[in-house]
């Protein structure tokens, strides 16, 4: 293995850290891992519980319906 290769592979490997970083920088700061628990917790929840917020929205459009 001459000296170019070995510059060449060791700036790349540089490149592919940067993007790395950036990635993992820009998924902190836009908050992607501000909410761990959240999404593991919503797939037991049931779709019919009006605790969530959208099924509550539609319960209750569902309940002015019939009352008017």
């Amino acid at each position: 293995m001459n000296l170019t290769s070995l510059v060449l592979q060791l700036g790349l490997t540089f490149v592919f850290i940067g993007f790395a970083a950036a990635g993992i920088l820009w998924a902190i700061r836009s908050g992607q891992y501000d909410d761990l628990e959240g999404p593991a917790q919503r797939i037991l929840m049931d779709d019919d519980d009006p605790m969530i917020p959208f099924n509550h929205l539609k319960s209750g459009a569902n309940q002015n319906k019939i009352t008017k």
